[in-house]
């Protein structure tokens, strides 16, 4: 299995965790934002961690300049992201959650593939489409009972 496949699926094993224990946080807390922000602080500690012990001050200094306005918007859709799955875990469960997540990002996914090569949908494989209407449909099925 190449690293990268063995990567993304270790990254969907610990999304359902991480979401899992998300819900549990929030459980003892006031609110989801305390949740969130717990989420990002220890990410933003790491990754500064690991970005000055590569590249010293300079890192931050570069990171520094690198912000743009639009620069920021990764961040927000990131916190957005974490915030739907906690409340799609709480509401709907961990699978209907996944089921629903990933069907969207496989479309949103083609329409940007087809988008940046200039491709319509008939530039995509019939397995490309055909795949994308399972993996939807399976999404159906799986959210359909509690959506």
């Amino acid at each position: 299995m190449p690293i990268t496949v063995a990567t993304l699926i270790l990254a969907g094993i610990s999304l359902v965790v991480q979401n899992a224990l998300m819900v549990r946080i929030t459980q003892s807390v006031s609110t989801v934002l305390i949740t969130l922000v717990i989420n990002s602080s220890v990410g933003l500690t790491a990754l500064l961690a690991i970005l000055i012990s590569r590249n010293g001050l300079a890192g931050l200094a570069e990171a520094a300049g690198a912000v743009r306005p639009w620069a920021l918007l990764p961040g927000l859709l990131g916190s957005f992201f974490v915030f739907a799955g906690i409340l799609g875990y709480q509401r709907l469960g961990a699978a209907p959650t996944i089921a629903v997540l990933v069907a969207s990002q496989l479309l949103t996914g083609l329409a940007f593939d087809a988008a940046i090569s200039g491709k319509t949908m008939a530039g995509f494989s019939a397995w490309q489409l055909v795949g994308a209407l399972l993996l939807v449909s399976g999404a159906v099925l799986v959210a359909g009972r509690n959506a």
